[in-house]
């Protein structure tokens, strides 16, 4: 899948280029994409932007550099407070909570490519994403114990086993991405150099489903997550049969019997 078009819309520290139905939204602050409050602002942004958006049916979260997606926050920045009401701390963090709320409350299907070390922050931003795809030479981590900051372990809990994060959250100490995957963190390892194209056919076939279908089937997750089993399956049934009345329903189950390729109603039918 190739990707032509690049956002006119100057981000700080990040770029978004666009193309057969998925939008890359790309980490660009050498050298080594250390997160600044203004690429929270950025980022959220970004996916707010991209949610709202009906030409876009799948995200993916990557880097521009080859060896790193993310160190994590900029501990360096000298962050200055918008007001008197809260301190440079606190409004540093509350931009990084919305940075990940938008994240993961986006209306599409989101991809990290982790091709090399995400600490702290980065390992957060990919921890948002629905998929992480992840190269052979990555590793991933939640350093903050060592830089005197908390932080990220609730986003790894929801994917990982309490042991694991606590274990990863004391001692600051990242894993490779056998690890990872091993206790899916990541749900696939490539080979150096080949986990984009991984990412950009796999985010192809996310795609190619009905873009009403695919924004309610998130909405659907999302909302049934902390649900116990049958509260979450009975919030699914509520997107079931809304989708069950949509144009689209009908189309899906008549082109598998018909075997052909499905020509789904958006945006004009809702």
């Amino acid at each position: 899948m190739m990707l032509a078009k690049e956002d006119a819309t100057v981000f700080e520290g990040v770029r978004v280029q666009t193309g057969g139905l998925v939008a890359e939204v790309i980490l660009d602050r050498p050298p080594v994409n250390a997160v600044s409050t203004g690429m929270y602002e950025s980022l959220i942004a970004v996916f707010r932007q991209l949610s709202a958006r009906e030409d876009v049916n799948v995200v993916i979260l990557r880097s521009a550099n080859e060896r790193i997606f993310s160190a994590g926050a900029d501990i360096r920045q000298k962050t200055a407070a918008p007001g008197i009401a809260e301190s440079a701390n606190e409004y540093r963090q509350r931009l990084a909570h919305t940075c990940y709320d938008a994240i993961l409350d986006c209306a599409l299907p989101t991809i990290a490519v982790v091709n090399g070390t995400a600490l702290g922050a980065g390992t957060v931003l990919a921890a948002c994403c629905d998929i992480r795809v992840a190269s052979a030479g990555a590793r991933l981590g939640l350093p903050e114990i060592n830089v005197g900051r908390c932080g990220g372990g609730r986003h790894l809990m929801r994917l990982i086993p309490q042991g694991k994060t606590r274990l990863m959250y004391f001692t600051g100490e990242p894993i490779d991405a056998a690890e990872a995957h091993r206790i899916e963190l990541v749900q696939a390892v490539c080979d150096p150099g080949t986990e984009l194209e991984y990412a950009r056919e796999l985010a192809g076939r996310i795609a190619a489903k009905s873009p009403y279908g695919l924004r309610l089937a998130k909405r659907a997750l999302n909302e049934c997550e902390w649900m116990n089993v049958s509260d979450g399956y009975a919030r699914e049934q509520v997107y079931t049969l809304r989708l069950n009345e949509h144009p689209d329903a009908t189309e899906a189950a008549q082109s598998v019997v018909e075997r052909r390729a499905a020509t789904w109603q958006w945006p004009a039918v809702r």
